[in-house]
């Protein structure tokens, strides 16, 4: 007789996402299997990340802005699957308080920041399985090829809806600021002279 393995079970990877050891980070990007990814980001999208963050801090209600609570890394479970996109945000009058650990509730707006070893997973996984859950609003951000890709839902399927890579003064949905998609690039492209 053959024994059949039963899969695990959200909860079951979940203790293992939290017991994994300090410097290593675990997603569920297929129901039943821990991805784990080991270290922290390069320098190019640590610092396309830090400045994402510092640029929407006037919408985010925990830095003294209005409307928004935008997380850094937050765990978002999304069904049987539990990502950590690289940025997310929840409008304040839809969630009242975020949780302090793994959020149930959907984002309004996510954003993942490409790395050579993630990008596969952030636009073949990550990406469609967003818009299957309804979040409203998905930003790619490359920081090598220097582009900001804004996703919306169209017929079921991820759509692009706006770009911009070197816009000095450009607002990105959903948020009404403008932004200087110019300060997302570690190594800004050489202006002609």
């Amino acid at each position: 007789m053959i024994a059949v393995r039963r899969p695990s079970t959200f909860d079951e990877l979940y203790r293992r996402i939290e017991n994994l050891p300090e410097g290593q980070r675990g997603e569920i990007l297929t129901p039943g299997e821990v991805f784990v990814t080991m270290g922290r980001p390069g320098r190019r999208h640590r610092h396309a990340a830090q400045h994402l963050h510092y640029g929407l801090m006037g919408c985010d209600q925990s830095a003294g802005g209005s409307g928004w609570w935008i997380e850094l890394e937050p765990e978002v479970r999304f069904g049987e699957r539990m990502f950590d996109p690289d940025l997310a945000g929840w409008r304040v009058e839809r969630v009242a308080q975020l949780p302090e650990a793994l959020i149930l509730d959907r984002p309004d707006w996510v954003c993942e920041v490409l790395s050579p070893s993630t990008a596969a997973n952030d636009r073949s996984i990550k990406l469609p399985r967003y818009i299957a859950h309804s979040v409203p609003w998905v930003w790619l951000v490359d920081p090598v090829g220097q582009i900001v890709e804004v996703f919306v839902e169209r017929g079921g399927l991820p759509a692009v809806l706006v770009t911009a890579s070197d816009e000095e003064a450009v607002t990105l949905p959903p948020f009404d600021l403008a932004f200087d998609v110019r300060r997302l690039w570690a190594d800004p492209k050489p202006t002609a002279t």
